[in-house]
């Protein structure tokens, strides 16, 4: 009865592994058929370039020319001042100030006549030297200067020397006089009233009045008589 069971199991496990190989058989020909299938039935590519035949023509836009930008100077031009040799020499020695500062490029002749060193055109407040002008000033006219009684009596005369501002009408700036030199301080008074009430031909320069220094003598004499 033993043989007889164990036979029984055997050709029962014979059996299903039978029935297991073919069934993994026939799905993995199944896979392989289909896959041979989607390959043959794939349709190749299409890898051919069409040309678009279609031609659009744009017209040019009108273009403005383009505004060149303005030029930028390395170095700003720098202004410079002619200076001529005067026909009177001053009888006085100026005042010197030890502590002004000398800059050559201000004499370097590069840049605008009658500018400054930072090239920028004076405007009209400017006061230029009599030496710098095109046309220096010019006394018209001006009242008999009054003689100090007392000086007159003692016999005391001489040149009082004047410096003043001469703005473009011709008349002196107030503020502007100064008494360089004078025989007698008993002059400064009468000389100052005077060159108030003078009136005198503005200075010019590239044909428009402007200020300018001016240093006018005014003489006291006692005539014989």
């Amino acid at each position: 009865m033993e043989l007889t069971l164990l036979e029984t199991k055997r050709r029962t496990k014979t059996k299903t592994l039978l029935g297991v190989g073919a069934t993994s058989l026939t799905l993995h020909t199944v896979v392989i058929a289909a896959a041979v299938y989607a390959t043959l039935s794939a349709r190749p590519a299409d890898s051919a370039v069409r040309i678009d035949t279609s031609v659009v023509l744009l017209a040019p836009a009108q273009r403005q020319p383009a505004t060149p930008p303005p030029v930028q100077l390395a170095e700003p031009l720098r202004g410079f001042q002619t200076v001529t040799v005067p026909t009177e020499l001053p009888t006085a020695m100026p005042k010197l100030d030890l502590r002004e500062r000398f800059d050559p490029k201000d004499y370097s002749g590069i840049g605008v006549e009658g500018g400054r060193a930072n090239g920028v055109v004076p405007s009209g407040n400017d006061v230029y030297s009599e030496a710098l002008v095109e046309e220096r000033p010019a006394l018209l006219s001006a009242p008999p200067a009054l003689y100090p009684d007392l000086l007159k009596q003692a016999r005391i005369q001489g040149r009082v020397l004047l410096r003043a501002i001469v703005d473009t009408t011709g008349r002196v700036e107030a503020g502007s006089v100064v008494i360089a030199t004078s025989p007698n301080p008993g002059f400064d008074v009468s000389a100052r009233e005077w060159i108030l009430k003078a009136l005198f031909r503005p200075a010019r320069l590239h044909g428009r009045a402007v200020r300018v220094h001016i240093t006018q003598p005014l003489d006291y004499s006692i005539t014989s008589g």
